[in-house]
């Protein structure tokens, strides 16, 4: 009997050159393997790197990465983690503005919204349509996406380093 496995993204979009081998270590405590990521010259934010890891690994791998590089402010990160049997997939992004954000996402990547956070989102709103917007694009995360977006554009065509049967 096999052990459920999925797989993911980690995107580290920007990094304090000092900060790049403490990414690292936090990065292999989990994937239990030491890490040595290719950093590169992040264009959007000179003087910061950036680095790409692919992972395979329990589900849950995700929470875990994410955890490991909270607190520090100043890093801009994405991980995701696809859905496996019975484990919904889910999106962390964390920009030094913002903070962190989590969503739980579907097959195809699309962030799904919970009934409870649309009711939300309609009572707090109390008829005003602004408020109601707010409230959805903050579940969203539409702030971290427009953070994020030039980041993701200096990355394409940026190595990827993959990592395989981790946790």
């Amino acid at each position: 009997m096999s052990a459920v496995m999925t797989r993911g993204l980690l995107f580290v979009h920007s990094s304090p050159s000092a900060l790049c081998p403490h990414v690292e270590w936090a990065i292999g405590s989990v994937v239990e393997k030491r890490t040595d990521l290719e950093w590169t010259a992040q264009p959007a934010a000179p003087g910061m790197f950036r680095a790409e890891l692919s992972w395979v690994g329990s589900p849950g791998t995700g929470a875990q990465l994410a955890s490991s590089l909270r607190g520090w402010a100043h890093l801009r990160y994405e991980i995701t983690e696809e859905p496996s049997p019975g484990v919904d997939g889910a999106r962390w992004s964390h920009t030094p503005e913002l903070g962190i954000f989590h969503a739980t996402t579907d097959v195809h990547g699309n962030i799904m919204v919970s009934e409870d956070r649309i009711r939300y989102a309609y009572e707090s709103g109390a008829g005003d349509p602004a408020v109601v917007f707010h409230e959805l694009s903050l579940a969203l995360g539409e702030a971290w996406d427009e953070e994020l977006e030039p980041f993701r554009h200096a990355a394409e065509g940026a190595p990827v380093r993959w990592l395989h049967q981790v946790g």
